[in-house]
């Protein structure tokens, strides 16, 4: 199991730019939210910023299947580029987990669910795409917008792709999902 990083931007009532959090919970028909914690880009934005011209960051860049996935290999280097000291969520993830994740214990950390990143790792299908109600409902989700469950989550994963062939955002990753205790911010 390869243990990742990353500081994704707070997004609830009190931590938003440009789309109100009622408005996104009336659009997403998630009203039992109470934070949204995603690896969404556009909802909770990379917080660590890397320099692509150093040679060294790249050790640090976790890339797959030739995309850059907005995680990182280190924890050091996620504190040493973050653009922002407030308003962040500090996250632990696992790509593609072999294992429930949920019973994993990592210090300092909760277990917080599973997303659903498409293939470019940039949309989570679960809180960015309006909705995929033929394969799961908004209620579903826990109230950080997640799965709570590994083999649920693998079954949407299987079950969007079906239902949805030609939709990109439908072909996802799973991705686990740990916030620190009390590093986020």
């Amino acid at each position: 199991m390869e243990l990742l990083y990353t500081i994704r931007g707070k997004y609830d009532k009190d931590n938003y730019d440009h789309f109100s959090w009622d408005k996104y919970k009336d659009w997403s028909r998630m009203h039992h939210l109470d934070e949204l914690v995603s690896l969404d880009g556009m909802l909770n934005e990379l917080l660590v910023e890397s320099d692509y011209d150093n040679e060294d960051d790249w050790n640090h860049i976790h890339t797959f299947v030739n995309y850059q996935t907005g995680f990182f290999t280190d924890l050091e280097y996620v504190f040493k580029r973050l653009i922002r000291l407030e308003n962040y969520n500090l996250l632990a993830v696992v790509v593609e987990p072999k294992e429930k994740c949920e019973s994993i214990n990592l210090i300092d950390y909760e277990f917080i669910g599973y997303d659903l990143l498409d293939q470019d790792f940039a949309i989570s299908a679960l809180t960015n795409c309006g909705g995929f109600d033929e394969t799961f409902l908004p209620s579903e989700l826990n109230k950080k917008g997640l799965i709570d469950n590994y083999e649920k989550a693998f079954y949407i994963k299987e079950q969007l792709l079906i239902n949805n062939p030609d939709e990109h955002h439908a072909d996802t990753n799973v991705i686990a999902v740990w916030r620190h205790k009390t590093l986020s911010k």
